[in-house]
């Protein structure tokens, strides 16, 4: 497969059993580079073995993250993944035929669409999961990632495209996994509020858990998907409400801040 004059960024902590599958699923990038936060399993060689320049970076949040990346790169054109991504080959020869004309083009960025693997399979019915636009590809000087620290978006005024075959997520091997992962988000997003001064509306907090379920498990086709579906679904709705109930608990007790901080890092959830 030719190369592209393209850099692939990949963020890394301890993702040795995954970083090796994603790097090597996009044969065509001219630069492959790996922003590692301190990882102390074998990521770093492994990645520096298929082909991908380590650069350290200390953890500063999602967005601030991926923007520290965007100026590691040697090309313009960046696609980023995450480590647990990777591109099926249907998609990696469509971005090779497309890629040169979209690098010849004005556009700002491209748009992939991700299919999710959860619970040891792929998912069939759920919505988000079947092929979920998601912004990253993009030219360094036309885009930037919001600086936040969880949920970061790419933020570009300008014309895109869209690729048409799948990417692959391989979304938390298991639900123990899944569940660290809703903890560490919601204590992000929760310092992000807690800088805004959003306010605390908890009695909005019952009807959220409702909503948020209804919405993945009936509209979005959860339960087409069995009871893998209704897990989807149930996280989902349990992270919205967690989220609130942990905000009102750092607005009403300020300790929390630095005791959770504490517990998080101390049990490798955050860092």
């Amino acid at each position: 497969m030719q190369t592209l004059p393209l850099t692939l960024v990949v963020m890394t902590y301890n993702e040795a059993k995954n970083i090796a599958r994603c790097l090597d699923s996009v044969p065509f990038a001219a630069e492959k580079v790996v922003i590692d936060s301190g990882s102390t399993d074998d990521t770093v060689a492994i990645a520096q073995a298929h082909g991908a320049r380590v650069v350290h970076q200390e953890w500063l949040g999602f967005g601030p993250q991926r923007n520290f990346a965007t100026t590691q790169c040697n090309h313009d054109w960046i696609l980023a993944l995450d480590a647990d991504e990777y591109l099926t080959p249907a998609l990696a020869e469509e971005m090779v035929a497309k890629l040169p004309a979209l690098m010849a083009s004005d556009a700002c960025a491209a748009y992939l669409r991700r299919a999710t693997i959860y619970m040891g399979a792929p998912m069939r019915f759920y919505l988000p999961s079947m092929g979920e636009k998601m912004a990253r590809l993009y030219h360094r000087d036309r885009a930037r990632w919001a600086d936040v620290r969880v949920h970061e978006s790419l933020r570009f005024d300008g014309p895109s495209v869209t690729f048409q075959a799948r990417f692959n997520h391989e979304n938390n091997p298991s639900l123990p996994e899944k569940q660290i992962k809703v903890l560490r988000y919601a204590e992000l997003k929760c310092r992000d509020w807690l800088e805004k001064g959003k306010p605390v509306r908890m009695w909005q907090t019952p009807f959220v858990f409702a909503l948020a379920f209804l919405k993945d498990y009936v509209f979005r086709l959860a339960f087409l998907d069995g009871w893998r579906g209704y897990a989807i679904a149930q996280t989902a709705a349990s992270y919205a409400v967690y989220k609130r109930m942990r905000y009102y608990e750092m607005r009403h007790n300020p300790a929390s801040l630095e005791s959770a901080a504490h517990a998080l890092t101390r049990h490798g959830i955050d860092r």
